[in-house]
Parts: C-alpha cells; sequence; structure tokens
C-alpha cells in the first residue's frame, strides 16, 4: 500500500513491483478465538467489526445513563423478593433487558452509597435488624441481574411484557401499524440474531415468505424457570428434590408450550390477516388460471392441429381412392367396351359362319351329315377366337365348296383334337389325384354308398347349393328321408364323398347318371301314355323314346333357365320355341327338365323347413 503524498509532493514508483500472492494465514492469540466465534457463528469479519463497534458504542453510553428512583424501595417485602422488579429496585426501569453489566454495576454501586445500612444509621435512620430490611431486595436484585443465568430467566419472566396478540378484526382495520410493534417485541425472544421485520405493503413476495418462514420456525430461548413454586436447594432430602425438580419440569414444560402456543398464534392471525398474503394468492390464482388457460389453448391447437392433419390425411386418401376408383372405372368401361365390341364382332363373324355354311347347306349331300356338319360348326362357333373365325371366313368368301368344305374340316378336326388333348389331361390330373388319396388311405366315407344313395347325393348337392344355411347337414337329413338303404349319414360322412365325387372323372360321373336315368326311366315306364285334349305344349310328354338321355349340362341348364324366363306361360308354342332356344334338346326334354327341376325346388324347401323345426326344437 503505498503512503499518502503530502501538499505539494507527488508519488513516484521508480521500478516495477512485485507480483501479488495470495498467503494462508493462520490466526493466533485473540484472533484465532475472533476466528471461531465467527465461524460458529457463521458471519464474516466486517460483520464481527459492525459487532464490534455496537458494543463499543453501547459501553460509551454505558457512561451517559441515567437512574431512576423506585419511589416504592422503602416499602418492599424483603421475603417476597420474588416478585419485585429487579431493574426498578436498581433505578434501570426504562433500560431493563438491554442494560449492560456495567450499567447493572454503576447502578448499583450508586444505590448502595445511599440506601446502605450504615450511611442510614449513621445518618439517623432508624434501621431493621436481619434481612427484615428493604436492603435485602438491592442485594437480591444485584445477585440475579449480574448472573446471566438467572437474569435470563427474570427476563422470560419480565412483568413488563405484554404477551397480548391483537385480534382479527384488529389486524384488518389497520395491519401494518397492528402487528408491526407485536413481532418487534417478541423478537427479543428469538434465539437468532437479525429477525426479519414485518416489512410495508411494497415489500416483495421473498421477503414476506422469509419474515414468515422464521416465524413459523420461530427457536425461543424464554424459559420459566423462575416462576418454580419450589427451590430445590430447600429440600430436606435427595427424594424431595427429585420430586421437587420433576414438579418443575412439568410446569416449565406446560408453559413453554403455552408460549409456543401463543406466538404460533400470533403468526397465523397476521397470515390470515396480511394483505399482501392475500395479493400473493390472487396473483398465485390468476397465474395458475393462465397457465391452465395457456396448457388448455395449447392443448386445444395441438387437437385441432391434429384433426386438421388428420382431416387432410383422409381428404388426400379420399381424393387418391376417387382418382383410383375413376381410373377403375373409366379402365373397366374401356374394358367393357373392348369387350362388347370384340363380343358384337365374334357374334357377328359367328354369324357370318353359320350364314355361308347354311348356304352351302353345311357341305353336305343328306340330312344327317348336314345335322351332324351343323354341330361342328356351332362347336367352332364356340371354340374360335375371332382372328380365327375371321380368317376362317375370309377363306369361304374367296373358296369353291371344296375348299370350303375342306378348309372347315381341318378346322374341326384341330378343334376336337384340342378337346381331346384337354380332355385326358383332365382325366389324367383326376387319376393322380384319386392314386394319391388313395395311396394316403383316405376312403373319404365310402362304405355303404350305392348306386341310389350316389345319384340321391348329387340330386341333393344341387338342389342345396352353396350358401344354403347348414347346408351339409339339410343334405344329409334330406338323403336320410329319402334313402332305402336304412343307412343313417351324418355331415362329415356326406362332405367326404362329395369330395370323392368330385375327384371323379369325368366317364365315372356319366357312368352314375347314366345307371341313374336308367332306373329313373324303368320306374316311369307304367304310366300310360294318355293324353287328352289340353294344350299340347303344356303338357308333359310321357311315352316315346326319341328323347335325349344325356345328362343335362351347365350351358344347356342356363339355355333352359333363360328360355323360360323369355318365354312365359301364356306364350303360343311356349315349349317348341323353348326347345329351338336350347340346342341339341327336343321338346320333350325340356319339359322332362322342367318337371324334375319343380320337384327339386319343392323337396328343398320341404328339407329347410324340417331342419328349422329340429332347430327350434
Amino acid at each position: 500500500m503505498l503512503l499518502e503524498a503530502l501538499d505539494g509532493d507527488e508519488t513516484v514508483v521508480y521500478r516495477a513491483a512485485a507480483a501479488s500472492a495470495q498467503v494462508q494465514v493462520e490466526p493466533v492469540g485473540r484472533w484465532f478465538e475472533a476466528y471461531i466465534r465467527r465461524r460458529n457463528r457463521n458471519v464474516s469479519s466486517s460483520f464481527q467489526e459492525l459487532e464490534e463497534e455496537e458494543e463499543s458504542s453501547e459501553e460509551s453510553a454505558d457512561e451517559e445513563f441515567q437512574l431512576e428512583e423506585y419511589s416504592m424501595l422503602r416499602k418492599l417485602d424483603p421475603k417476597d423478593w420474588k416478585n419485585q422488579d429487579h431493574y426498578a429496585v436498581l433505578g434501570l426501569p426504562h433500560l431493563r433487558y438491554k442494560a449492560t453489566q456495567k450499567q447493572i454495576k454503576a447502578a448499583h454501586k450508586s444505590i448502595v452509597l445511599k440506601h446502605h445500612p450504615d450511611k442510614r444509621k449513621a445518618a439517623g435512620e432508624q434501621i431493621v435488624e436481619g434481612d427484615n430490611d428493604y436492603f435485602t431486595c438491592i442485594t437480591k436484585a444485584v445477585e440475579i441481574l449480574s448472573d446471566p443465568v438467572k437474569r435470563r430467566a427474570f427476563d422470560s419472566v419480565d412483568p413488563t411484557f405484554d404477551n397480548s396478540v391483537p385480534s382479527k378484526s384488529e389486524g384488518k382495520e389497520n395491519f401494518f401499524e397492528g402487528f408491526a410493534p407485536v413481532f418487534e417485541r417478541n423478537a427479543r425472544w428469538s434465539s437468532k440474531k437479525h429477525v426479519p421485520k414485518l416489512g410495508t405493503a411494497e415489500s416483495s413476495f421473498e421477503e414476506v415468505d422469509n419474515f414468515y418462514s422464521f416465524w413459523y420456525n420461530f427457536d425461543s430461548w424464554r424459559e420459566f424457570s423462575y416462576l418454580d413454586e419450589e427451590e430445590k436447594e430447600k429440600a430436606e432430602c435427595r427424594d424431595e428434590r427429585r420430586w421437587i425438580e420433576k414438579q418443575n419440569r412439568a410446569s416449565r414444560a406446560q408453559r413453554k408450550k403455552e408460549e409456543m402456543n401463543r406466538i404460533r398464534t400470533l403468526v397465523d392471525t397476521a397470515y390470515g390477516c396480511d394483505p399482501r398474503i392475500k395479493k400473493f394468492k390472487e396473483e398465485e390464482k390468476s397465474r395458475k388460471e393462465s397457465e391452465k388457460k395457456a396448457k388448455a389453448e395449447a392443448k386445444k391447437r395441438e387437437q385441432e392441429e391434429k384433426e386438421r392433419a388428420r382431416r387432410a390425411e383422409l381428404e388426400a386418401a379420399r381424393l387418391a381412392k376417387e382418382k383410383e376408383e375413376e381410373e377403375a372405372k373409366q379402365a373397366a368401361q374401356q374394358a367393357k367396351k373392348e369387350k362388347e365390341i370384340q363380343k358384337k364382332a365374334i357374334k357377328k363373324e359367328r354369324q357370318k359362319l353359320r350364314t355361308m355354311c347354311k348356304n352351302w347347306n353345311y357341305f353336305a349331300d343328306n340330312e344327317a351329315d348336314s345335322v351332324k356338319m351343323m354341330e361342328e360348326v356351332e362347336k367352332l362357333c364356340d371354340r374360335l377366337e375371332l382372328t380365327s373365325l375371321q380368317s376362317l371366313n375370309e377363306e369361304l368368301a374367296s373358296g369353291s365348296k371344296e375348299e370350303n368344305k375342306a378348309a372347315v374340316e381341318k378346322q374341326v378336326q384341330e378343334v376336337n383334337a384340342q378337346l381331346q388333348k384337354e380332355r385326358e389331361a383332365e382325366i389324367q390330373a383326376r387319376q393322380a389325384a384319386r392314386s394319391s388319396e388313395q395311396a394316403s388311405g383316405g376312403a373319404g366315407g365310402g362304405k355303404g354308398w350305392n348306386e341310389e344313395d350316389l345319384q340321391l347325393l348329387i340330386k341333393a348337392v344341387n338342389l342345396f347349393p352353396a350358401g344354403t344355411n347348414a347346408r351339409w347337414e339339410v343334405i344329409a337329413d334330406y338323403m336320410n328321408t329319402h334313402s332305402t338303404s336304412g343307412m343313417k349319414r351324418t355331415a362329415k360322412d356326406v362332405i367326404n364323398k362329395a369330395k370323392n365325387l368330385q375327384r371323379l372323372d369325368p366317364v365315372q360321373k356319366d357312368e352314375i347318371n347314366r345307371k341313374a336315368f336308367e332306373k329313373f326311366k324303368k320306374e316311369h315306364t307304367s304310366v300310360p301314355p294318355s293324353i287328352d285334349n289340353a294344350v299340347p305344349s303344356e303338357r308333359f310328354d310321357a311315352s316315346g323314346s326319341d328323347g335325349n338321355a344325356a345328362p343335362w349340362t351347365t350351358e344347356e341348364q342356363k339355355l333352359l333357365e333363360q328360355a323360360l324366363k323369355t318365354y312365359p306361360v301364356n306364350t303360343p308354342e311356349r315349349w317348341e320355341k323353348i326347345a329351338a332356344a336350347v340346342r341339341g334338346r327336343s321338346k320333350k326334354d325340356c319339359m322332362k327338365r322342367y318337371k324334375e327341376l319343380v320337384e327339386m325346388v319343392k323337396a328343398k324347401k320341404a328339407a329347410q323347413e324340417q331342419v328349422a323345426a329340429k332347430n327350434k326344437k
């Protein structure tokens, strides 16, 4: 540190100073004691210097204090010294607990010089002998106030201290003026120094929170040993002394509890009346409401964003789907148009082929060959594609009869060869499937099935198509009802046998159908061929053997159903027109098939009603 320059002089640095270094110094002596006090109290050295300055100022003030004469001093009863005001006896009622030891000693010295029995006796005053003189009260006062423990006990029950607590009504009317002095006078009981102030209406939340936190955790040094009713020193034995100590501890604890309840009541009342707390609560409430509102708005915005994104996604998906559907619709329409065009072209080419063959009388000299060639031409119409039909028609349009006949016969041979290959491949596939099944041991319920049961199964399968409710149970019940073999079939047996029949080749199926038809024909030969004068087209002619006994194919069945719809009952010559619509079938065949269909429908309805009745039971 540089010395201060004198007037007219100046400070000059002649060379560079060394760099400052931090040195660890260990305090000793009175500095060590000061260090320990600071560490225990967790204060800084500057703070301790301030305290020392305050103590020095108090010591300087000790020299300036004045004593106040106690008017009731001479009337005090030495036996009732415990109820006297010791500070008033020594003339320090205005200082009380703030009085220092120097002040107490000075006051005692001054009052002794005035009231000592020897002084009063020399002045001619009559003195009471023994401890009955009021001077004993002065001795007791200085004895208690000079001892820190006894003085603290007396200060705890200071008779001049106001223990009252403001009411809520008083606090609400004038809070700060009503509670500030109460907290200030109760702060003397705090074990901790620097008690926070109540503050003002403009105090911050941290200041108010610190104030109430301190008082809710208030640590009071106040104790009530001075009010002990019994003194253990007067006990005659150890047991009595213990009993006195026990009684004193109980009374002290009770008074301490009451004191803490009083402090708590004071703090609770102040907290409830404090306008700053109400303001802070309202601000906190508004803050929470604003936060809650902000969260709700944020959540709402988030939901709206999600909903908007979801709607946009749905809209995009809808547009994409509509676009796909529109493209698919256009493609379907285009395919349909192309198919219609191709269909019309095929139909036109087929009609052209039929017309040219018909013009050439089907390249035959007699009716039988003509009918046969007609069937072959129809087969060509069904099997050939559009390009093949066009090329064939072009060839027929430019050639002679013999050339055309050769071209048609060549095309017929190719189609028949193709059909034969397809038939052989199908037969081989079915035989291979049947062989593999037989090798795996799957008989499929083939035991006990005669030709009548097989035909009845085929009839029931056709009678109850796929989609019928409890189809295989209905078929099994139908067979058990109409079968003459007497064997009861379950749905599982019927399913296994139906699967086996599906694996049979067409030759075996045709054989089964042929045998069934022969049986049917044999059973119906006894029907008399009597025909009355009714309309012939509406009669079923049972006689005659010129009908076609071959089973009906799927295509023929479709043609018959369409013809029945096209020509209703009131159509003249209905069955002739129906027979003309179904190629390869006579009027008798169509009428017989119609009769069978009617019977099948009736049997189907009866079986369904019977199954429904069983399910109800």
